[in-house]
């Protein structure tokens, strides 16, 4: 008899579900603090076999996810002249997805505990195939900003909880090698999107950027369908439908004040309403967490001087990474009069540094320690976000190339490091609360950051509308002065902070 296919059964415990709504990247400590905690919740009918191939029939989720959005910016350029639109009204095509994330993101776990895994995975999937087909078939911005938040739906159950059946069914032994197989997709997409989508605007049409996810979200529901196992799970106890709705209020409203403010066609006196709303809303959430045993949101790991730092830098270079597929297409489209392929495929090299990162990254860790490499790399990309100021359509291609690369080592170095410090002093039991948080955080930075951008770019536009090169100096100026408060973050930390750490990052 294989001892493999009859292992023990048991209930998946809280370390199990501990990545629904958390980071794609979780690499070193966090990881190790996952294997430790998580075993092999019960699976019925299982092969042996199933937990090599499951991590790769689940990753389709991230592929589709991540290939989307930063195919879409490079995108951005063209839909406005389709639709023949203002280029800054298509942020909301962005920021729209990002927003409805953050707010379904801290339901993925109640929902995988309440109906099963596999099956909020795959309806996950169909709402995401769904929102992409009614993408590719607009005929208006409004449209697909509504196909947008229909994908936002389904991203905010898929990913989350394709990372939770990963946990669940793999032995901890292979824990942290099907979590790296995982995410690879999160290499792949960003690296794919930028060039993919210059040539599908080259040879075809915008539309196939969104009816590219029907093969591949199709292949992967077949997939999974034959690899997948049900798993068993304890009842989730009560939905905290009350501060779910605050929490929705609040970040929709905090969210939405950039937007409109940016909006010519909305009354000032509309933006002052948002913002007393949001001001209210998150009061209102601050006060039902201190009262609630097991709130939506866990405010009160904020205690924890880590975590508190981590949220706070990551956060602030966020504001860039989310500004990126906004800003790069639109410099390089619309001022500098470059093809969608030759901007697309300048962002190849921004991804490019990313993936370096990943592996060096951990490197400096172990040979610097943990505060130094996250105050470092701060600096360097707020640094780095100046020097697309300093980029004109004559410029070598070979000086873009590397500057963009250096910049997207430095932010990604940044995020392996901080990864692991987010959860330094979070105890097991709260991993999976402290990883629902970083998820909204991680969210709401980016869709700030695309916020911000575009009300710099609103505020320098000349009065003829005509964005310029000199248009965008504000934008990567504002971004590169929120990357320095990686410095305060981090500086309040103890230089010795995580060292018991630093072996295994």
């Amino acid at each position: 008899m294989n001892p493999r296919r009859h292992r023990p059964a048991r209930e998946a415990s809280p370390a199990d579900r501990s990545l629904v709504g958390g980071d794609s990247n979780l690499p070193g400590a966090a990881e190790m603090q996952l294997e430790k905690t998580a075993s092999s919740t019960h699976v019925e009918g299982a092969r042996a076999d199933v937990s090599r191939w499951l991590p790769v029939a689940l990753a389709s989720a991230l592929f589709m996810d991540l290939l989307d959005t930063s195919a879409l910016g490079t995108a951005l350029p063209t839909l406005a002249r389709e639709f023949g639109t203002d280029p800054l009204n298509l942020k909301f095509a962005l920021t729209a997805y990002m927003l409805t994330m953050a707010v379904l993101v801290p339901t993925s776990g109640w929902l995988a505990d309440r109906w099963g895994p596999r099956r909020v995975f795959m309806n996950a999937v169909r709402v995401y195939l769904l929102g992409s087909i009614i993408c590719g078939l607009s005929q208006s911005v409004t449209m697909i900003v509504v196909g947008r938040v229909i994908q936002g739906m389904g991203g905010a159950m898929m990913t989350p909880v394709a990372r939770l059946i990963v946990v669940a069914t793999t032995p901890r032994e292979r824990l942290i090698q099907a979590l790296n197989g995982f995410t690879i997709p999160a290499i792949i997409g960003p690296l794919m999107g930028p060039p993919l989508a210059g040539l599908l605007l080259s040879v075809a049409s915008w539309r196939w950027i969104f009816f590219i996810n029907l093969p591949v979200g199709l292949i992967g529901m077949w997939a999974v369908m034959r690899l997948v196992p049900r798993l068993r799970h304890p009842h989730p106890g009560p939905f905290d439908v009350s501060g779910f709705a605050i929490a929705a209020v609040a970040i929709t409203s905090f969210v939405s004040l950039a937007e409109l403010v940016t909006s010519q066609s909305v009354s000032w006196k509309v933006s002052i309403a948002v913002a007393i709303i949001a001001a209210v809303s998150a009061a209102l959430f601050v006060r039902h967490a201190r009262r609630t045993q097991r709130p939506m949101l866990e405010l009160r790991l904020f205690a924890k001087p880590t975590y508190l730092a981590c949220m706070v830098g990551t956060t602030a270079l966020r504001l860039g990474f989310g500004a990126t597929p906004l800003l790069m297409p639109m410099l390089m489209q619309i001022a500098f009069g470059w093809s969608a392929l030759r901007s697309g495929s300048m962002l190849v090299a921004m991804m490019a540094g990313s993936i370096v990162a990943r592996f060096a990254a951990t490197r400096f860790v172990r040979q610097f320690g943990f505060r130094p490499t996250l105050i470092a790399t701060g600096i360097g990309a707020s640094a780095l976000s100046v020097t697309p100021v300093f980029f004109r359509a004559d410029t070598a291609t070979v000086w873009i190339v590397i500057a963009l690369a250096v910049l997207g080592f430095a932010r990604a170095a940044h995020f392996v490091a901080a990864s692991p410090m987010t959860f330094a002093e979070v105890a097991p039991e709260e991993v999976s609360r402290a990883s629902t948080l970083s998820t909204v955080i991680q969210q709401l930075g980016l869709s700030m950051g695309i916020s911000i951008a575009g009300l710099a770019l609103a505020w320098a536009r000349p009065a003829d509308g005509v964005l310029t090169t000199s248009s965008f100096a504000p934008a990567f100026l504002a971004l590169a002065a929120g990357a320095l408060l990686t410095i305060p973050a981090y500086a309040r930390l103890h230089p010795q902070v995580g060292e018991h750490m630093r072996g295994t990052a």
